[in-house]
């Protein structure tokens, strides 16, 4: 009989190819799986319905998974984190546990938990042992000839490049079938995910769960054959496509990335296999992917670095003085897209239609709230939170602060992106405009743009602009400068 187990302990990690702590685990004998379910810590940081219902999903598919393996999953409802420890205490002491592995997540409250987790294994004789399994570099093993964290992400990408030349991240085997493990998993899975389900209705943000979650399908071999599918038929257009909204150009890999049903290991490995394994860049596309890669892979190592930028607090301390505006129903304007400024509004229906926003428009609509609306640029890095099947903070926030010219390696402050401009550039068409406003569907191409610009009566059921958008911008500077 076995004395005691090796216990994997699923996060934002479901699947099981290459996953580090699972190999690692099941490397050192007879292992056990756990998932841990914290409603109201979800609750908390403003997890999106939509992304709840994509992790329970694919939970399913990760314990069918894992009894392939003869891993049998355990799963437990804990409302919030900080019960953890307390909980850990009781299992340990009902199922023999030798040691339990888990990845490394970078948020204050994870680091919080795991440190707790630790501390509790360390006095019975245990381990808590964590591996890098989010980035292709361990936080903290990036560093200035000061030894200090890269600031800015030019500096931090030819760091990368070198180490990537010189040793590029293998995934992990596969593990293997071990002998069966009588363990009953009590309550059911089932009983678990209905319970959850009825919780993610019960979330007070206006997104609720009336879209398909078959535009988002589960599973690693489905995730797996999309991003084969865009290293094939995308990415040498990558560079040329990515902007365009209305076109299919981008990877939508993010929701896999966030959850782990994809590695950003099986990214790289994707993106160099025609050259073998070799660091080898052949086309703009696959150097344009490459960087939105380390794009992550920067924020996620500035969550690491710099842990106020989890805390509601800007990179760049000085802009705490920003005089921001208090604007309610300005805010609800952009929130539900009735701003009267096309491609915002055009971007933030997606939003709420699908849980995924366009890069580029998400880039435009941050950019509109918190330079030309001046209002709080956390409020709509919460919205967006609230709302993304994709939402991750380090990216999410990162991005935010870089619009709103509060963060690292952020667009200067006088950088402010004229929305109209935008819309023309990278919806020439209007095709993306009259996909998601239907008001404007009739419009020429020209007009759909700045609809309220024409110079004849064009009776449209559709608002004008609630703000100008030049004398916005100008207060926006004034507001920076002062």
């Amino acid at each position: 009989m076995q004395s005691a187990y090796q216990l994997i302990w699923f996060r934002q990690d479901l699947r099981i190819q290459d996953h580090a702590a699972l190999w690692h685990a099941t490397q050192t004998g007879p292992t056990i799986a756990l998932v841990i379910l914290s409603p109201e810590q979800w609750q908390l940081h403003d997890d999106a319905p939509i992304k709840i219902d994509f992790y329970l999903r694919q939970l399913q598919e990760l314990r069918i998974a894992l009894q392939s393996l003869n891993i049998p999953l355990l799963v437990h409802h804990i409302p919030l984190w900080k019960d953890i420890t307390k909980f850990f205490a009781d299992f340990i002491e009902h199922i023999p546990i030798q040691q339990v592995y888990a990845n490394i997540e970078l948020g204050v409250n994870e680091l919080k938990r795991d440190k707790e987790v630790q501390k509790l294994l360390n006095q019975q004789n245990k381990d808590l042992v964590l591996f890098h399994d989010r980035t292709l570099f361990p936080v903290a093993s990036i560093r200035n000839q000061s030894h200090q964290p890269y600031q800015v992400f030019s500096a931090f990408k030819k760091v990368c490049y070198q180490r990537l030349q010189q040793n590029l991240p293998q995934c992990y085997p596969a593990p293997e079938v071990q002998q069966p493990i009588n363990i009953n998993p009590r309550p059911s899975l089932e009983d678990y995910i209905e319970l959850q389900l009825k919780y993610t209705q019960q979330l007070k943000y206006t997104q609720q769960l009336n879209h398909p979650t078959q535009q988002w399908p589960v599973g690693e071999s489905y995730a797996l054959t999309l991003l084969d599918q865009f290293i094939h038929d995308k990415l040498d257009d990558y560079k040329n496509t990515r902007d365009f909204p209305a076109q299919a150009g981008t990877s939508q890999l993010s929701a896999y990335l966030n959850i782990g049903i994809l590695s950003i290991r099986q990214c790289l490995q994707a993106l160099f296999r025609k050259q073998h394994g070799d660091f080898v860049i052949e086309s703009e596309g696959q150097q344009t992917w490459l960087n939105e890669l380390l794009w992550r892979e920067f924020y996620q190592h500035i969550l690491f670095d710099y842990p106020r930028v989890s805390k509601h607090l800007p990179f760049q301390l000085s802009t705490q003085k920003i005089n921001w505006r208090d604007d309610p129903v300005a805010l609800q304007q952009w929130q539900q897209g009735q701003t009267g400024i096309p491609i915002v509004d055009a971007g933030m229906r997606q939003l709420l239609a699908t849980g995924w926003m366009h890069n580029r428009v998400r880039m435009i609509c941050a950019m509109f709230l918190s330079k030309n609306l001046l209002i709080d640029w956390r409020k709509g890095e919460q919205w967006f939170m609230q709302h993304l099947i994709d939402g991750d903070l380090a990216a999410n926030n990162g991005g935010w602060q870089w619009c709103a010219s509060t963060g690292t390696d952020a667009a200067p402050y006088f950088r402010i992106f004229n929305p109209i401009s935008q819309s023309q550039k990278f919806d020439p068409n209007g095709d993306y405009l009259r996909q998601w406003i239907p008001e404007l569907a009739h419009l020429d191409a020209k007009s759909i743009h700045e609809p309220h610009a024409a110079k004849v009566n064009l009776e449209l059921s559709y608002p004008t602009p609630i703000v100008d958008l030049k004398s916005s911008r100008a207060q926006a500077i004034a507001a920076f400068k002062e």
